[in-house]
This record gives structure tokens, sequence and C-alpha cells, in this order.
């Protein structure tokens, strides 16, 4: 059975955190939840088990260790610089090609 890649957001803040949902909105992938702190982040990987996790790196250094400890297979999109992150994208206008660019299980997102 296939099914649409999911993708949950993170940030440090409300108002952030509806920027990084709207830039990652797209007609190949569902958007699931979105948190704006660590916890609430982690809490929220157990419940949507997304595919791919956007974050933003005002959450912190720490933030992609502690996404693999939850869920080590998940692929992280990181808006801005953060070590360990599966790609970059340098600001909200990069974050769609970003997804796009990770590959999946099965292969590459096809559009």
């Amino acid at each position: 059975m296939c099914r649409s890649l999911r993708v949950l957001c993170g940030a440090a803040g409300p108002e952030r955190l509806d920027e990084l949902r709207r830039a990652s909105v797209g007609a190949h992938w569902e958007l699931v939840g979105g948190a704006v702190s660590m916890e609430a982040l982690e809490g929220q990987m157990a419940e949507w088990q997304p595919d791919v996790v956007v974050v933003d790196a005002d959450l912190g250094e720490g933030a992609v260790a502690a996404l693999r400890r939850v869920r080590p297979s998940i692929r992280i999109v990181a808006v801005g610089s953060l070590c360990g992150a599966d790609a970059e994208a340098r600001s909200t206008e990069d974050v769609r090609a970003a997804i796009l660019g990770l590959s999946r299980p099965g292969g590459p997102v096809r559009t």
C-alpha cells in the first residue's frame, strides 16, 4: 500500500512555526502536527510517525541528536545550519526543494 510522506515541523516559537508550516506545504506529502519546543516535537514524532521533520535551527544544536534518539531513521531538513541534518534549507523558500531532494524508502520523491 502506498501512502504519502508525513512531514512534521518544529520551531522555537509559534510565529516561526507558522512560517515553516506554510513553507512545508506540498501536494506530494501530508503536513502533520507542529511543535514549538523539543519536548513537544519528540512527543509528536511518536504520535504522528512522520517520515520527515523540518526543524528550525533556533531549536538548537542538540535538536538533530534528540530527534534521532526518538526515531533513528527519520529524515531531517534543517532550516539554517544544524550538524547531522539530512538536508539544509537556507531559507523557508528552499524547504520544499529540500524535502523533494530527500530519498525515501524505495527511491526519491517524484513530482
